[in-house]
């Protein structure tokens, strides 16, 4: 299995399973549903606007969103300030993975040039239609 697998994987059994507001989720599950989440949300906006970007800003904004992601998954999953930072770090590390793994034997990041991954097409509907941003 790939980095997008493993971590659509994590984004739908932290999704999935109940109840909320335990602290019962490692920050590697954390970590993967926010990188897939974060990469989700970055291919949905830059396909939207149709910008082409080099590849390392492309992964400073997944860093900010798979941070961002991370804090939301920690306030509604229970997560103490340890495992929430350790999230943050594995998130950005895994987004990074998953656009490497896609894109990073283009020269930069343009959506005209290649499809995004089979598995952010449309993702429990969440599609380019629901734009988080």
């Amino acid at each position: 299995m790939g980095w997008f697998d493993d971590n659509n994987d994590a984004y739908n059994q932290v999704q999935n399973d109940q109840p909320d507001h335990e602290g019962k989720f490692s920050h590697e599950l954390i970590a993967g549903g926010a990188s897939f989440m974060a990469m989700k949300v970055f291919e949905d906006q830059q396909r939207k606007e149709g910008k082409v970007v080099n590849h390392q800003f492309a992964k400073e904004l997944l860093a900010g969103i798979a941070g961002g992601e991370v804090d939301k998954l920690c306030e509604t999953k229970g997560a103490d300030y340890v495992d929430r930072e350790r999230a943050k770090h594995e998130a950005k590390q895994r987004a990074e993975r998953m656009y490497d793994e896609h894109y990073g034997g283009d020269d930069q990041y343009d959506p005209n040039q290649r499809e995004p991954h089979g598995q952010l097409g449309d993702y429990n509907g969440y599609s380019d239609n629901n734009s988080r941003w």
